[in-house]
């Protein structure tokens, strides 16, 4: 039973095969914000990112949100920036022409945040453009080549640091999900590929090796309850 822990899954979610319709979509992007925001990644920006900008006393800071989604974070990013008195420019890429424009129109009230199609293996953007580069939920998405790919172009367009928040490939979680999820849980895409992302994901030791393959200076990961990884470097 426990076999399945033991390496990443490369099975294919179905948000990565296309195997969902129109209606579908939209209700999986906002039944996943709000697991999102439940489970965790809220919280894990407040104690890396955020925390950082706040323990280097920042008045100002800009974030690129690689893999964005609906930009759920970035908005995060921008109340918390708000609510701090700090000046905030927030990107958020997507590869997806629907999510690039659920960015926009999610994010009507927030100005300072604007999304971008693009692709996160070849990031359209300069040399050390942004003070933070992040992504959530994003990189266990790919096989470990292309994870490496993608963090080395989120170092190089990072002036500070990048934050990547997964999921961590456990067995707890793993089953929580897939009990209680289907009690709670409607969305067809949700049920099935938030139990897959869980065996798609990483162990600790794993990210931190990416990170170095990578080229990645000062790599550390952490824990952040529940099930989430969190690598910085």
């Amino acid at each position: 039973m426990f076999e399945r822990f033991k390496q990443r899954s490369h099975e294919l979610e179905y948000l990565d095969t296309g195997n969902y319709t129109p209606e579908e979509y939209e209700h999986c992007m906002s039944e996943l914000q709000l697991v999102n925001r439940w489970m965790g990644d809220a919280h894990a920006l407040k104690q890396t990112l955020l925390r950082d900008v706040e323990q280097n006393s920042l008045p100002q800071f800009s974030v690129l949100d690689v893999g964005a989604g609906s930009g759920e974070l970035l908005r995060v990013a921008a109340t918390w920036a708000r609510s701090t008195g700090r000046r905030f420019k927030g990107v958020g890429l997507e590869l997806n022409e629907r999510s690039a424009q659920a960015i926009r129109e999610e994010s009507d009230g927030f100005p300072e945040i604007t999304s971008v199609r693009g692709d996160a293996l070849r990031l359209p953007f300069a040399d050390g453009e942004f003070d933070y580069v992040m992504c959530s939920l994003f990189t266990h998405h790919f096989v470990d080549e292309q994870v490496v790919n993608i963090l080395r172009e989120m170092s190089r367009v990072a002036r500070r640091r990048i934050f990547v928040i997964d999921l961590h490939r456990d067995p707890v979680p793993y089953f929580f999900y897939t009990t209680l999820g289907k009690l709670v849980l409607k969305n067809r895409l949700i049920r099935h590929d938030g139990a897959l992302s869980i065996l798609r994901s990483f162990k600790a030791p794993e990210l931190v090796k990416l990170g170095q393959r990578a080229g990645l200076r000062d790599v550390f990961v952490e824990h952040h309850f529940p099930a989430r990884l969190v690598l910085s470097a």
